[in-house]
């Protein structure tokens, strides 16, 4: 792991450094608090920093300041290293952003102790950050699916419609629906009812563009949110959908089922007209039942 040693006294600096060498780690050296910023600003910063309190251009104090009031994701542990070991001193420096001290001149082996405890902090704060956004993707989630859920599916559309207020250009909009879904979960069962729902979503997802979102709406309906698609384009998107589901049967549990969906497209871009689109995707959607289904039809 990488460690920032900061401090304006050379022969200090040598010290740590082939001390952190001997522990397994990798020191990146700065002279004063300024370095200190650059070098944590730059890819694949250390995550770990030494700092010491009284340095020129800007002092240890002033830096674990500024480090703080930037984004705390990754977290970066400062210990810091001062000749003032009065309790006012101390108490200063952890209120600046401070997650340690030492008072100077540091025993070097107790300086590699602390950093080791800094090391398994960090490695729980990560861990932290790993579960809050796997538990973040769960809830964003469809279960049966894998596709986004309802919520997170209109999140994505205000969020086009938002880049569309910002920097014009239009989307489409797709609305699609099983058919006669409730026939093949009458006929087989739910079991293969939710296996035939798990591959229409493979691959209407299989037939997306990476920047392209899909959704499951509701039951058996889904969403698709298609940035810089204008009516032509939405159209072709919907057609190539279509055939993905229905040019191939679904083999599941040892059933053979012909399945295919019917499919309401709506462009237009920007936050006024979401619910228009909306409304006017669903509208087309129930068009394309009514002409038989197994087709789209363009709001």
């Amino acid at each position: 792991m990488k460690v920032l040693i900061a401090d304006d006294d050379p022969i200090l600096r040598r010290l740590v450094e082939a001390s952190l060498c001997q522990a397994g780690l990798e020191p990146v050296v700065a002279a004063d608090g300024l370095e200190v910023l650059r070098i944590l600003g730059e890819p694949d910063a250390p995550r770990l920093v030494v700092l010491d309190w009284a340095m020129p251009r800007l002092d240890g104090l002033a830096a674990c300041r500024a480090i703080r009031k930037g984004l705390q994701e990754p977290y970066v542990y400062v210990l810091l290293l001062t000749s003032n070991d009065r309790e006012e001193d101390i108490i200063e420096g952890l209120d600046a952003g401070a997650d340690d001290y030492m008072t100077k001149p540091c025993d070097l082996g107790e300086l590699q102790a602390r950093l080791r405890a800094a090391m398994r902090i960090l490695k729980l704060q990560d861990e932290l950050v790993t579960a809050r956004e796997a538990s973040r993707e769960q809830a964003m989630r469809d279960p049966l699916t894998g596709l986004l859920n309802r919520g997170a599916v209109l999140d994505a559309l205000q969020m086009e419609c938002s880049r569309t207020d910002r920097i014009g250009g239009s989307f489409g909009l797709i609305m699609l629906d099983v058919d006669y879904f409730k026939t093949i979960n009458d006929t087989h069962g739910h079991l293969v009812g939710d296996g035939v729902l798990r591959e229409v979503a493979s691959r209407l997802r299989g037939s997306l563009r990476t920047y392209d979102s899909i959704g499951r709406f509701g039951g058996e309906e889904f969403l698709v949110i298609a940035p810089g698609c204008g009516g032509v384009t939405a159209r072709e998107l919907a057609e190539r959908l279509r055939r993905a589901v229905g040019d191939t049967p679904i083999v599941y549990s040892g059933r053979t089922l012909a399945v295919t969906i019917s499919l309401g497209v709506a462009s237009g871009a920007g936050s006024p007209a979401r619910d228009a689109l909306l409304r006017g995707a669903d509208e087309a959607l129930y068009a394309a039942k009514a002409a038989g289904r197994n087709c789209l039809q363009v709001a």
